[in-house]
């Protein structure tokens, strides 16, 4: 399996940033970041690979161990605050999974991660841009429908801001901080809907009969971006046919970005470059 990162601008012009021949330990690349600019010597993405965490130089691309602290079972569910100084990983414990922080300039040494999920299973995927809120999906009770919380770094009670049937995935905040988008299949099959940040105002932007995940609006607060399968797909899963497709922040104006064989892996969490000028994402080949 070839793993290729690659970037997008909102124009289709397309560049690949780095080819990787799968190989033990490192088979598949998987969800990348893009860091903000000027981080600890430059633009780079982050990527997960067998269970651990790796860093792309984007001027000189090669995959670079890091270490966070955290234990080589990362998924996923990984990203940065806005200003560079924090990552977030999502790793698996005994319990299930937990969201931890370390500070970036603590990356390869001996601080230790701070845990900032309260129970289990939570997966992290978006941060407020003032970097005080993070939200996630996670399930609770008996029922363990996954569903979509937001809780202060600072600690205290997490909240619950989808209660409708079906299962809740893949937040993010929008630029302002105004408004989660997320994916819901509480009308039939993934779509996406888009809430005010206190769970308030819950509407789905538009349907199709595509099965659509993981949206991430730009930073410029220009474009949307996210993840469609074909009809009929159940969850998201790995080395399909998919499209990267873009829209307004308003669901108008559809168009597909990218035609590429992907799926799991291909993007998961927030992937814009800092200027919204073009998206991260991984595409597969055999």
């Amino acid at each position: 399996m070839i793993s290729v990162l690659e970037t997008v601008t909102p124009d289709g012009q397309v560049t690949e940033v780095l080819r990787h021949q799968g190989r033990e330990g490192q088979e598949r690349l998987e969800a990348p970041n893009w860091s903000p600019d000027g981080l600890t010597g430059g633009t780079w993405f982050l990527v997960n690979a067998g269970g651990r965490l790796w860093r792309v130089p984007a001027q000189a691309p090669r995959l670079e161990p890091i270490s966070t602290g955290i234990a080589g079972r990362c998924n996923n569910d990984h990203g940065f605050t806005r200003d560079g100084r924090i990552l977030f990983g999502s790793h698996y414990e005994a319990e299930g999974a937990q969201i931890y922080a370390v500070p970036v300039a603590g990356i390869g040494a001996s601080q230790a991660p701070e845990k900032v999920s309260c129970a289990t299973p939570s997966w992290w995927h978006g941060l407020s841009p003032d970097g005080l809120t993070m939200t996630y999906p996670a399930a609770r009770g008996e029922k363990r429908q996954i569903d979509i919380y937001r809780r202060a770094l600072a600690g205290g009670p997490e909240t619950r801001l989808t209660e409708a049937a079906g299962h809740n995935d893949g937040p993010d905040f929008s630029h302002d901080g105004a408004r989660i988008y997320w994916n819901s299949d509480r009308t039939g099959h993934a779509q996406i809907w888009v809430m005010a940040a206190d769970g308030g105002d819950q509407r789905q932007l538009f349907r199709d009969d595509r099965v659509n995940w993981f949206p991430h609006p730009s930073p410029c607060g220009r474009w949307l971006c996210w993840l469609s399968y074909p009809p009929g797909t159940e969850g998201h899963p790995a080395d399909l046919p998919v499209r990267l497709m873009i829209s307004d922040a308003g669901g108008g104006d559809r168009r597909v970005l990218r035609e590429i064989t992907g799926g799991q892996g291909t993007i998961n969490v927030p992937s814009w470059a800092p200027d919204g000028s073009a998206f991260a994402y991984i595409r597969y080949e055999p």
